[in-house]
């Protein structure tokens, strides 16, 4: 695992100005080192200047161990190397400042005059220590050979260290560059898995959902019909016994369909329990509440679906208009849940009330309508003592706004309520 900038930069824990206690302790050693160098060469300087060599001595090892500071205020290492460069010392100071220098942060301007400053004052210092040994004899060689010793010792000593530093400190600004885009990223990618999960969090509820319409859907209109055919039966059962078998025999039947329903849709949630939750993080971006795939009732069954709730002593009547053709899935079991869940809303809150079903085919739509009456006498509706959770006209809208349709239901002036959709032919 990469280590980013942040935990890079909480891992480090340096003294005073240091990010590494490796960095003080080369930085020292550097300091010390350089004020040997320096306190050596204090010795000529002071012979040469007419002083006492323990001042030469002092003066050298305070001058060199400036270096210690190098990286809090390389300006002033530099300044210093410039400043004892007629003295013939601090050399390792000046190519390590100006390596320091190169590599900071500091304007270009900066860096340039000072690497300037540096190299002339090289160049001065060893344009005359060359001349005076010439003048003296140690060397022997033609006047040429003053400037370009003057030349190529300023240059050795003023361009490798600048050009070094300037690579660094480009090399490191790159990393510090990549460090950032890599926190930056890190963050993005925790940010999108969080995202992610809210997704698939949001996916799991609308399948739920989904999953409990159906079993509404299936389970509700089936036992709607068991108990209003259980209370006629108890209401026939000493009075007419041939009735009261026939709604025994209805209820069976009831019975039987709504388990044999409930047992193929749980069957398939436990075959296939980890391709619905894939799926339900696949559609994520999908329209919500889409209708499963896989067999269902299609409105070929709606006649059938009427019969069962005139069977159960509901005045219902179906017709259908225009061409009757086939539909996509989706929208033939939509068609049909609407209808049953109107049917057994009649069931529950209009009992006896005269119901019409009406099914439009159209070019590009299919239309139904379920209205019934007024119930006959009031207190008729709870009669069967049918629950009603609520859930029906809620279920139906959302199937038929998944599908981009119109969905509108609400009472009827006559006293009744009415339930109407428009379903999109594809």
């Amino acid at each position: 695992m990469t280590t980013t900038g942040e935990e890079d930069t909480a891992a480090r824990g340096g003294p005073l100005w240091w990010s590494r206690r490796r960095s003080a302790a080369f930085d020292w050693t550097l300091g010390f080192v350089s004020a040997v160098e320096c306190a050596v060469e204090g010795v000529p300087f002071a012979q040469d200047a007419g002083i006492p060599a323990a001042v030469g001595v002092v003066f050298g090892a305070l001058a060199g161990s400036v270096l210690v500071v190098r990286r809090k205020w390389p300006i002033a290492v530099v300044l210093v190397a410039i400043a004892i460069t007629p003295a013939q010392m601090g050399f390792l100071m000046g190519i390590v400042g100006l390596y320091t220098l190169a590599a900071s942060e500091l304007p270009r301007r900066i860096i340039g005059s000072l690497a300037g400053m540096q190299l002339l004052g090289t160049l001065i210092v060893t344009f005359v220590q060359v001349r005076q040994s010439m003048n003296r004899g140690s060397l022997t060689l033609g006047d040429w050979f003053v400037p370009f010793a003057a030349i190529t010792t300023s240059l050795g000593l003023t361009a490798p260290p600048l050009l070094l530093g300037m690579y660094v400190g480009a090399r490191r600004r790159l990393m510090e560059s990549l460090r950032e885009r890599a926190d930056s990223l890190e963050r993005e990618l925790q940010l999108l898995a969080e995202r992610a999960e809210e997704r698939a969090e949001w996916a799991r509820g609308e399948e739920r959902t989904r999953i409990a319409r159906e079993m509404h859907d299936v389970v509700a209109h089936r036992v709607s019909l068991m108990v209003v055919h259980a209370a006629a039966l108890q209401a026939v059962a000493r009075k007419d016994p041939e009735k009261a078998v026939r709604n025994a025999v209805l209820v069976g039947d009831m019975g039987r369909q709504a388990l044999t329903e409930l047992r193929e849709m749980l069957g398939v949630l436990r075959s296939d329990g980890a391709g619905v939750r894939a799926a339900s993080v696949r559609s994520v971006t999908v329209a919500p509440a889409v209708v499963e795939e896989g067999e269902g009732p299609c409105l070929e069954e709606l006649e059938e679906l009427v019969g069962q709730s005139a069977a159960a002593g509901m005045v219902v009547e179906l017709s259908v208009e225009g061409e009757v053709r086939a539909y996509a899935p989706e929208v033939e079991q939509t068609a049909y849940r609407v209808v049953q869940e109107a049917l057994t809303n009649v069931h529950k809150h209009a009992a006896g009330a005269k119901t019409r079903v009406r099914l439009a085919h159209r070019v590009a739509e299919i239309a139904m309508q379920v209205e019934n009456g007024a119930p006959p006498e009031v207190g008729s509706a709870s009669s069967a003592g049918l629950p009603s959770g609520g859930n029906g006209l809620v279920g139906m809208r959302e199937r038929v706004l998944a599908l981009g349709g119109v969905f509108v239901s609400g009472p009827t002036d006559a006293g009744g309520f009415r339930v109407s959709a428009v379903i999109p032919a594809s």
